[in-house]
């Protein structure tokens, strides 16, 4: 069985994703990178990989969700 890592990465408007160490993709949003890697996890899945997907946590600087504050 094979394993699939997703790293969620990135800061204010600049997020993407880390699989297995490479870096995939350009996000507006921490969320929506997050759910780009739930779909990429989600067809690993099918294929009987392990799967795992880590986000940072609010650093204090931004909102939640990861986009630059107006």
């Amino acid at each position: 069985m094979g394993k699939a890592y997703y790293d969620v990465i990135g800061s204010d408007d600049n997020w993407g994703i880390r699989h297995d160490d490479d870096p995939i993709g350009e996000y507006a949003s921490k969320e929506a990178a997050f759910e780009a890697a739930c779909a990429a996890a989600s067809n690993a899945i099918k294929f009987g990989h392990e799967v795992r997907i880590t986000v940072p946590g609010q650093d204090g600087s931004g909102n939640a969700l990861g986009t630059a504050s107006n």
